[in-house]
């Protein structure tokens, strides 16, 4: 049977983290345009492009979860991610979602779905952090052409590769910016290139990038000239570029239909819900029922895994 206030009180709970969340990504948005306006117009310096201004929420929260192991690792993702979010803020928009979700799928469809409902809006969670991931790599991918260019012409006109490296941050946009600006920031405090180059690789990890950091690191260790190496790379990064750009176009239909099958099962749930109410519930009131629910909710889950590892193609 549908409960309205646990309904109504799950909608409200949603709704809020939701406005919340757009505020905050209003701010930040407002705050890194203010920062290229201010590098672009050379009045703002380095610190106007670190941490964007923004005042943070949930430091106690923060403080306490950074001590945690989860801390640690949510930090090394979200840090990855490119996200101005702070692991302490993550962890509380993701609760209050974790907690709605839960009361909305136990007002709407049966209390046995609560559970199960918040350990999908968990997953959730994961799955967003490793596509903000993979896509701030690809964004990173479409701009290591510019990046080898820049860094060619730098080495050609003699400059050091630390210089070249502080010059390719300055005149690149996010992420390739930010990420070369943490190299040369880096470098500045007394690193080595080899471990802060390698340290990059990891962070973003794709074979282009391997590549230009394998290429990068060989010459300062063995000296010589990577002027032609670099223009040579610069030609295949490109060709890589137009390939994996055609790949991905052929495979959106594909990742499409992965997310489109648990939606139909999950639109199924509702119109049986809705055509006979209750009729959730008493399925789900028996143990028999449980199981043949969790049976389906797993067929489900590995038809997703299925599709999504058919349409994964490394190029």
């Amino acid at each position: 049977m549908n409960n309205p206030t646990l309904l109504a009180l799950g909608a409200t709970l949603l709704t809020g983290t939701l406005a919340v969340a757009g505020v905050q990504t209003y701010a930040s948005g407002r705050a890194q345009r203010q920062a290229l306006v201010d590098r672009l117009s050379a009045e703002g310096g380095p610190a106007a492009l670190e941490g964007g201004g923004r005042r943070r929420r949930f430091t106690a929260v923060d403080r306490r979860l950074r001590r945690t192991r989860l801390g640690r690792a949510l930090h090394l993702r979200l840090s990855a991610t490119g996200l101005d979010l702070t692991p302490g803020e993550f962890f509380t928009y993701v609760t209050a979602v974790v907690a709605a979700v839960w009361l909305i799928a136990a007002a709407s469809l049966a209390p046995f779905f609560g559970p199960i409902a918040g350990v999908v809006a968990v997953w959730g969670a994961v799955i967003f952090l490793n596509w903000q991931r993979q896509k701030r790599i690809e964004a990173f991918i479409n701009q290591l052409p510019d990046v080898a260019r820049i860094l060619a012409n730098a080495t050609a006109a003699g400059l050091a590769l630390r210089t070249s490296l502080a010059m390719a941050a300055e005149e690149l946009e996010s992420p390739a910016g930010e990420e070369l600006s943490h190299v040369a920031h880096q470098l500045t405090v007394g690193r080595s290139i080899d471990d802060t180059l390698e340290e990059l690789a990891q962070r973003l990890p794709s074979r282009e990038l391997i590549v230009l950091v394998t290429t990068l690191v060989l010459s300062n260790k063995a000296g010589g000239s990577v002027v032609n190496s670099l223009r040579n790379l610069t030609q295949t990064l490109e060709d890589r570029k137009e390939t994996r750009r055609e790949v991905r176009t052929m495979l959106s239909e594909v990742h499409a239909t992965a997310f489109t099958v648990p939606l139909l099962g999950l639109g199924s749930l509702l119109l049986i819900n809705s055509s006979n109410e209750g009729a959730l519930e008493r399925v789900t009131g028996s143990p028999l029922g449980q199981t043949l629910i969790l049976i389906s909710l797993g067929l489900y889950a590995v038809g997703f895994f299925v599709i999504r590892r058919l349409g994964k193609i490394e190029v």
